[in-house]
């Protein structure tokens, strides 16, 4: 958000833009198919878009962008998915914003490390009550363990070695 805590009209278009990809990702189109379902590549825009935007910004990126990517495309789990990702992306953007106020690199690992566990635990308690079977959702759990550690990843690196954070914080969050 800006200084006097109000959005501007470029955060606001960045987060749409963010949650667009977000609900791209989050087709087959873009997913690699595994046991129990597909394995899915949004992760990583929601990482991303939790290191760089503010709580608010982030849960609309993760919760409601996934949400809608489920609604359009895969309707059961659009609700495990509004609120596993956005609470995901809240606790990533308040770790960064918090934690990380004296070290950056503190508050990212450990937001990226308690992200990659809601979203494991939100999706495996989310399966075992959308379909009934907790061996629904232990099928599963392999491979969300690693759908949620590449996207805690690839998202640093997109925000700090390829410098995304820096050039939204100069250019875009103004």
């Amino acid at each position: 958000m800006s200084q006097k805590g109000k959005i501007t009209v470029r955060q606001l278009t960045i987060t749409a833009i963010f949650m667009a990809i977000n609900v791209a990702l989050s087709s087959s189109i873009f997913s690699i198919p595994v046991p129990g379902g597909h394995l899915y590549v949004n992760d990583i825009v929601i990482c991303t878009a939790a290191l760089m935007f503010d709580p608010f910004s982030a849960f609309a990126v993760g919760g409601l962008g996934a949400f809608i990517g489920d609604l359009l495309f895969y309707p059961a789990p659009m609700f495990v998915s509004l609120v596993t990702h956005g609470l995901q992306a809240v606790v990533i953007s308040l770790s960064v914003r918090y934690l990380g106020k004296k070290n950056e690199t503190v508050g990212t690992v450990i937001g990226l490390v308690l992200g990659v566990v809601i979203n494991v635990v939100g999706y495996s308690l989310g399966r075992a009550f959308i379909y009934s079977t907790p061996e629904q959702a232990a099928l599963k759990l392999p491979f969300q363990i690693l759908q949620a550690s590449v996207g805690a990843a690839i998202a640093p690196v997109l925000c700090y070695a390829f410098k995304l954070k820096k050039v939204y914080t100069r250019y875009l969050a103004l």
